[in-house]
């Protein structure tokens, strides 16, 4: 959430409008747990809990944060969750004065009939685990995650995901309809059920992330609020499930990944590829991090996919320059990971690992199947790796198409400018060996 202003009133570490919205976010989750517990209605609660981080929004940066920020959340929602469910006045002064009169460590605790069914300390993990319900499209569950576990106001979703925020704001109402309808319900799933609730949520993580790092359409390469807003909630899921080596490999992931963040990007925005980076310029604290966290999950736990990417990525970190890069052992890894989660993806990369292993032609030939993939036919991504494939094997003029394809496809300006600028080079080579 975008905090307007800030004054010195807000405390703590950090620019002070920071400190709030890092608190606000933090809180968001757990205001939204009390009030369901209290009122049993998921829909109307979170639309209460926005209405009162933009209250607080408003007022801590001014007046400075509460000794009690949980608890003054949940009391200014509900009061807003009274206005929400009884219009009539009495009633509304009624819960008014009710809730001035009870001592904070009430308001944040579950009423006489929560359900028992979520553990103290794991709101987050339940707020995330309704949120991705398995009623709800992946993009539904992005945006209702965004909101009701991150705090992101709808306009901030709809700005992330170049939008329209009436439209942004019907997604994320359609999404609660959608889960009241199916008689989704505040509490931790049946045992049966939870390892795949935990996939989604994992996958809508990762889509959030995903998205922040290479943003799909628009001028900017990257959305940092999107990244940092799902490695705070993975952080937080890591948290609550320490011994979860699937959690621990997506943060990994995410810390390796998110660390080259500053040198991908020249000054003037456009994309620098991975093996033109400065690795100086690379987050050593994150890649130390993340490194941590995958090897302590490789040798404790069953290996999963995001266990391997993290392997992958961690290999990447530890190369000094792009050509001291291990590659066998990324190939290796890729061939891992397309037995645990085979896909065009995977098999995407798995073609750009073998090309640097063992020459072009070896790459090629893992991409040519793909070809017949409705998935990846119209994807940007195929023709890009193809291009480079292709150069690299000195198909100049079969480079040069694939890389105007790729151009064509996709929707996000610094990458249409840097596979221009790669088409623009390679046709002005062929130009010169034409008539030098």
């Amino acid at each position: 959430m975008s905090v307007p202003g800030g004054g010195a009133a807000a405390g703590g570490p950090g620019p002070p409008g920071v400190r709030v919205e890092a608190v606000l976010r933090e809180a968001a989750p757990r205001a939204l747990a009390a009030l369901v517990r209290r009122f049993g209605n998921f829909e109307t609660a979170e639309d209460a809990v926005q209405e009162a981080l933009l209250a607080a929004a408003a007022h801590w940066p001014r007046e400075g944060l509460p000794d009690r920020p949980d608890a003054w959340l949940v009391r200014a929602a509900s009061r807003r969750m009274t206005d929400l469910l009884r219009g009539e006045a009495a009633a509304r002064r009624r819960e008014e004065r009710a809730a001035a009169r009870t001592p904070p460590d009430e308001l944040v605790a579950p009423s006489a009939d929560a359900d028992a069914a979520v553990p103290a300390g794991d709101d987050t993990l339940a707020v995330l685990l309704l949120c991705c319900h398995p009623a709800l499209t992946p993009p539904s569950q992005v945006a209702l995650t965004l909101r009701a576990a991150g705090g992101l106001t709808t306009a901030e979703i709809a700005r992330a995901f170049l939008v329209p925020e009436a439209t942004m704001a019907q997604r994320i109402s359609r999404a609660k309809q959608r889960i009241r309808a199916a008689g989704g319900r505040f509490r931790m799933p049946p045992e049966g059920e939870r390892d795949a609730r935990m996939r989604a949520v994992l996958h809508v993580l990762y889509l959030i992330f995903n998205e922040g790092y290479t943003a799909s359409s628009g001028p900017d390469l990257q959305r940092a609020e999107l990244t940092g807003e799902a490695i705070r909630l993975t952080r937080a899921v890591h948290g609550l499930l320490p011994g979860d080596g699937e959690v621990a490999g997506l943060l990994a992931l995410m810390l390796l990944t998110d660390a080259r963040r500053p040198a991908r990007t020249a000054p003037d925005g456009s994309l620098v590829p991975l093996a033109e980076q400065d690795r100086a310029r690379w987050d050593r604290a994150s890649i130390e991090e993340g490194t941590r966290l995958i090897t302590g999950a490789l040798a404790r736990a069953r290996l999963g996919p995001y266990q391997a990417q993290a392997a992958i990525a961690a290999v990447h970190a530890e190369a000094a320059r792009a050509r001291d890069t291990d590659w066998p052992q990324i190939v290796a890894l890729y061939e891992l990971l397309e037995r645990l989660d085979p896909g065009p993806v995977v098999t995407l990369n798995h073609a750009v690992a073998a090309a640097m292993a063992r020459g072009p032609r070896e790459g090629l030939a893992l991409l040519a199947p793909l070809a017949g993939d409705e998935r990846m036919a119209r994807h940007h991504r195929l023709h890009a790796v193809r291009a480079h494939l292709l150069e690299m094997d000195g198909d100049a003029a079969g480079a040069l198409a694939e890389f105007r394809a790729a151009a064509r496809l996709t929707t996000s300006v610094p990458e249409q400018r840097y596979l221009r600028g790669r088409a623009d080079r390679l046709a002005a080579m062929r130009q010169d060996a034409r008539y030098g």
